[in-house]
């Protein structure tokens, strides 16, 4: 049975993909461009860079060995040390200026060969309109570096195996750096939710031991007839403590949670699997197919009829 966040990552359709590893020389810069339902990571193989999120007031300086991860696909500047974002090129650009076939390690940049700089870039993709809490509670970036003596044998581990995988010449080398990025995905959440306070808001009750039961028994059986008592109970607390620490540290009261995730359920079960809409109900937690449209259209804007017949066009073409 899936943990908590295995369950919500699974339900997010997450997928790793690798765009590219690079060969950069001084000097060098790319402007990575915003996207929608990503999260992008670069990981420092060999050499340093600086890293400029937009929205952010200083770049960040990613040393041989950090990882980087952009949770919700930010627009931002790789470069070395010596060039400002105004002289970075867009990706594209540099993709067709130097050659680059999609596929083995993106070379580019200046004469100065001493200092070269390998990044591992890529992205993990999650379903269009896909939704979470904790994905849309993370900040705008999360910068691993020192790792701890748990994580760090094992991160680093994974990351080198990434980088001796991705774009080599080996049987199966790119599935084997695609599922191990989605692994680092998962470890730098894990890593950044037992790091948190209890003052961080929306992230803070994923860490709580209370909360994380009661969160831990609803996705286990998100169908079951939950209520605020029901919860408190796996949580061992009382309804009105519950609730209070509840919408405290998640900043949503327990019921909007359930509702949000039943409907992320019923958002896969439409779109990817192809169920009816009373199959989506049904696996969602609604005795009654009129309630869940009911709910579905004020949660997702549109009926569950139609968000099914555009998931069906949308694999018809794929």
């Amino acid at each position: 049975m899936l943990d908590l966040l295995s369950d919500i990552l699974t339900r997010l359709s997450l997928r790793g993909t690798l765009y590219f590893r690079t060969s950069f020389t001084e000097p060098w810069g790319v402007r990575v461009p915003a996207f929608r339902n990503v999260a992008r990571f670069h990981f420092a193989n060999r050499g340093e860079a600086l890293v400029r999120i937009e929205g952010q007031p200083g770049p960040v300086h990613l040393a041989q060995g950090d990882l980087i991860i952009i949770p919700r696909g930010a627009a931002h500047v790789l470069s070395c040390r010596h060039s400002g974002p105004e002289e970075a090129l867009p990706l594209d650009d540099i993709l067709t200026r130097s050659g680059f076939p999609g596929h083995g390690t993106l070379v580019w940049g200046g004469d100065d060969t001493s200092r070269e700089t390998q990044l591992i870039c890529g992205h993990f993709a999650m379903a269009e309109g896909s939704r979470h809490l904790l994905i849309e509670q993370l900040p705008p970036f999360i910068h691993l570096r020192g790792y701890g003596d748990e994580a760090g044998p094992w991160l680093e581990a994974t990351l080198r195996v990434i980088g001796a995988e991705a774009g080599g010449s080996r049987l199966g080398g790119d599935l084997i750096a695609l599922k191990l990025s989605e692994a680092i995905f998962a470890q730098a959440i894990r890593a950044y939710i037992e790091q948190t306070h209890e003052t961080d808001g929306g992230i803070a009750g994923f860490a709580d031991p209370h909360l994380s039961q009661a969160l831990t028994a609803f996705h286990r059986a998100p169908a079951k007839d939950w209520t605020v008592a029901t919860l408190a109970r796996e949580a061992g607390l009382s309804r009105t403590g519950f609730a209070g620490r509840f919408t405290e540290r998640l900043g949503v009261t327990p019921m909007n949670y359930v509702t949000s995730w039943r409907m992320q359920i019923a958002r896969e079960a439409l779109a990817t699997r192809g169920l009816s809409v009373a199959e989506a109900a049904e696996i969602s937690g609604y005795a009654s197919e009129s309630a869940f449209s009911r709910v579905f259209k004020k949660e997702v804007g549109i009926s569950p009829a139609a968000f099914r017949q555009a998931g069906s066009a949308d694999r018809a073409v794929a």
